[in-house]
């Protein structure tokens, strides 16, 4: 039984709901205003659960595994050689999973999931409006004053950049509904909104790795959606607007032709650059598991592993970091082979959860396939906003998800 009854639990479940909604709306505004939404929906969502649907929840694959993946974390802190304070920090990064199963149980009876959806959506045009007005503002301003200036209203590019994916790909679902049911204006509108959030990565705040994530989902929703003659079209139009922009677009050469550029730097005089420290986090990274490949140096470890292997080290080999760049590493380092497995083992549980064709299993497995894709170049899970993304994202859309599979398993009453 719920710890909140009757009256009071009806209201607490439409509070948390709504709670809900305003976390996803902050997510791409504020980190402050997200974990305070984050801790006031918790405290509200806690007295409506009850033991039989969190079991229930932690039974299957899809809820169990993240909370083992923290149960490895709080583990790892008892043979991490580091400070407490430095376990406790590494530990941190891992409990956002714990929301997973609870989101789970929540959505899988609530009816507002598109309103969570809907928000986060309203908030990305919000930032996309912002982006677009700082880009065209600060370009007067720098034609009189030759001042620089930033295109991003609030947090970074990659993040932004990654949110807007995010969006893209929600938004070309909706529109091939539209397409096919012979809505018109819907589907100008949607494709509008897409280009927009497109031309805003192509043209204002390029990120790479939210590129590299484009075409994963493109061919993804094509596989999904589309017919043979579709998936052709699709091809040729990503093939002419790629053309388009990187023919228009200098950001985007820059941002692209700069990895190799960079590489090559690195490796003709080891200098210090972007790309040259990514190569060198994976060397480190990789040695770092080779010494500790079943459980890991520890929780909390990462940060002193790197400051001991940059000791006399020059150029790119000299940069010490907390975070490899790679969720793969960032968890074995701690945790093993074994944690890396957990978590593969989670990627594809969540991957699993939504096989089915509605909206909710759309926005579901582009959020878990952006992340698996995301986290090759960085360390998503563990990011503020890409890894709350992930858990808002997962948790609502699966318990949608359970729930339709509930209903199609459910049989039809005789009439």
């Amino acid at each position: 039984m719920p710890l909140a009854t009757g009256k009071h639990f009806n209201r607490l479940t439409i509070a948390a709901d709504w709670l809900a909604v305003g976390v996803a709306a902050s997510l791409p505004l504020s980190t402050s205003a997200t974990g305070i939404l984050l801790v006031i929906w918790l405290l509200v969502l806690v007295p409506t659960l009850d033991g039989k649907s969190l079991r229930r929840e932690l039974k299957m694959p899809a809820g169990a595994l993240p909370v083992v993946l923290v149960a490895l974390g709080v583990f790892g802190m008892a043979w991490a050689d580091v400070t407490w304070f430095e376990r406790w920090k590494g530990l941190e990064s891992f409990l956002k999973l714990l929301m997973i199963p609870l989101l789970l149980v929540q959505f899988r009876r609530s009816d507002r999931a598109r309103c969570v959806f809907g928000a986060y959506l309203a908030s990305c045009l919000l930032v996309l409006l912002l982006s677009f007005a700082y880009y065209f503002s600060n370009h007067i301003a720098y034609f009189f004053s030759g001042d620089s200036f930033k295109t991003v209203p609030v947090k970074n590019a990659a993040t932004q950049s990654g949110e807007f994916v995010t969006c893209i790909f929600g938004l070309l679902y909706l529109a091939i509904d539209a397409f096919e049911r012979k809505r018109w204006l819907w589907l100008t509108g949607l494709l509008t909104l897409a280009f927009g959030f497109l031309a805003n990565i192509l043209y204002v705040a390029t990120g790479r790795t939210a590129l590299v994530i484009i075409l994963v989902l493109l061919g993804l929703l094509a596989i999904k959606r589309l017919s043979n003659r579709g998936i052709v079209a699709v091809c040729l139009g990503a093939i002419l607007i790629g053309g388009i922009g990187w023919v228009s677009a200098p950001n985007l050469r820059e941002r692209v032709t700069q990895i190799w550029t960079d590489y090559e730097s690195y490796a003709a005089n080891d200098q210090r650059n972007s790309s040259g420290e990514r190569i060198e986090f994976y060397k480190k990274s990789l040695s770092f598991i080779v010494e500790a490949p079943v459980i890991g140096h520890g929780t909390g470890t990462i940060t002193a592993l790197f400051a001991k292997a940059v000791t006399g080290e020059s150029g790119s080999a000299a940069s010490a970091t907390a975070n490899p760049h790679n969720q793969t590493f960032a968890v074995a380092i701690q945790l093993g082979l074994v944690g890396a497995l957990v978590l593969w083992a989670m990627w594809i549980a969540h991957l699993l959860l939504f096989r089915g064709h509605g909206l909710a299993e759309w926005i579901g497995l582009v959020v878990v396939v952006q992340n698996i894709a995301g986290s090759v170049f960085n360390s998503h899970l563990f990011d503020f906003g890409q890894g709350w993304v992930y858990v808002v994202g997962v948790g609502v859309a699966g318990g949608v998800a359970l729930k339709n599979r509930a209903l199609a398993a459910t049989p039809a009453r005789p009439s």
